[in-house]
């Protein structure tokens, strides 16, 4: 009997143990996932981090994570190589070609035989390697600085501090961000070499080829292109055909973070970006205003989509807070300006405190608070009804102040 009892109980203690590693075994993913991973990986050296930044005083950790988020954006879609290409042109003499092309000749450029692209497998791969480097590891950072190491703390830096994007949209910006970024990657990989061959376009490499009057004058003239154009493409795609079925996309994240800058539709992003290169073959450009205002329009656009409150610097007047953007992602079809508020003002699109806005109020026709159209967006519309509790709280406040103020 004993012998047939231990043996029993070793037998059920390997049937348990089989058990166990059964249950392990369907618990494990079935596939590598590297976006949980690299969860995983945050929260166990967050402890270390945490610790190693409490050391450090206010304004160097401020000038660390500032310093990440301009890093981020000059080297995000892949044009910190042409910057490097160019820059090198520059210092090496190099002029531009002055000889002007006829139309079958550019036509015969953009073939095998004609177009020269020697080290494009080079460029290609760097320009991938530095921008999904920077992407997970400059991009996780400041998810770690803000999203985890000051949670807790979310009244005193976040846009909507109640409110944050769950993880499976968090999961889901990141997989169309590396999509997105593949594809802008590779386009700018594609001009990086373009430019490095000798190919014709219009940019120079020399501060005195074309005057330093005209080298000054290309600061403002490409900021206000690139930004007039932008929001024109914006508003655009805030059409309803264009709206659902390209940008709607980027609109799934309504409390949008550093991740979401690039997590765009691929046929979306290569319209700006084409848009944004064309100086390059049209006007006689240097290539350190084109890229300096590039670089400053992708550091904002990480700083708009952050969810952090940043606030514009007193030395640019014209660049609103990152509030503004975020409420764009917030009430959806108002507030398409980017690096200036000037454009929404002009044309009637900014957001108007006394109206209710949905995703289906296109062409800024959102209707009055009080309205009996609002009343019905109220009534199926969460987000709406939160919106105009709060709004005519606020308004109440305001009404007692006035009152009070006047009595006195």
């Amino acid at each position: 009997m004993t012998e047939t009892s231990h043996r029993n109980k070793i037998n059920g203690t390997s049937q348990s143990k089989e058990g166990i590693d059964e249950s392990n075994e369907e618990t494990k993913p079935k596939y590598w996932d590297p976006l949980t991973d690299g969860v995983k990986w945050i929260e166990k050296y967050a402890e270390p981090l945490e610790k190693f930044f409490e050391r450090l005083p206010e304004f160097i950790s401020t000038f660390i994570a500032t310093f990440a988020v301009f890093t981020f954006g000059s080297t995000l879609r892949g044009e910190w190589v042409v910057i490097l290409v160019t820059a090198l042109k520059q210092i090496f003499g190099h002029t531009q070609s002055d000889r002007n092309m006829t139309t079958e000749e550019i036509y015969k450029l953009f073939t095998s035989e004609n177009l020269k692209m020697e080290n494009f497998a080079v460029i290609f791969i760097s320009a991938h390697f530095v921008s999904y480097g920077t992407y997970f590891a400059i991009g996780g950072f400041l998810h770690w600085y803000f999203y985890v190491r000051r949670r807790h703390l979310a009244q005193e830096w976040k846009i909507q501090p109640k409110k944050w994007l769950s993880p499976e949209l968090e999961r889901h910006e990141i997989m169309i961000g590396t999509l997105s970024l593949f594809i802008t990657g590779s386009f700018s990989a594609f001009l990086a070499c373009y430019i490095y061959n000798e190919n014709p376009s219009t940019v120079y490499y020399q501060f005195n080829e074309y005057g330093w009057l005209w080298f000054f004058l290309q600061f403002p003239i490409l900021f206000i292109y690139t930004d007039y154009t932008t929001y024109i493409l914006h508003r655009l795609y805030h059409t309803p055909w264009l709206y659902k079925n390209f940008h709607k996309l980027h609109h799934k994240y309504k409390q949008p973070t550093a991740f979401s800058v690039t997590a765009i539709h691929p046929v979306e992003i290569m319209h700006v970006q084409l848009t944004m290169c064309l100086p390059l073959f049209t006007l006689p450009v240097h290539w350190m205003p084109f890229y300096a205002v590039a670089l400053y329009n992708y550091y904002h656009g990480i700083i708009d989509h952050s969810g952090i409150n940043f606030k514009g610097q007193w030395w640019q007047p014209w660049q609103p807070d990152a509030q503004f953007h975020d409420e764009h992602h917030q009430f959806f079809h108002c507030n398409y300006g980017f690096n200036m508020s000037l454009w929404d003002k002009f044309h009637g699109t900014m957001r108007k405190i006394n109206r209710v806005y949905t995703e289906e109020t296109f062409h800024g026709e959102a209707p009055l608070i009080d309205s009996v159209e609002a009343k019905k967006i109220i009534e199926t519309d969460s987000d709406a009804k939160e919106f105009v509790e709060k709004t005519k709280g606020i308004e109440a406040v305001n009404t007692s102040k006035d009152i009070l103020n006047s009595k006195q």
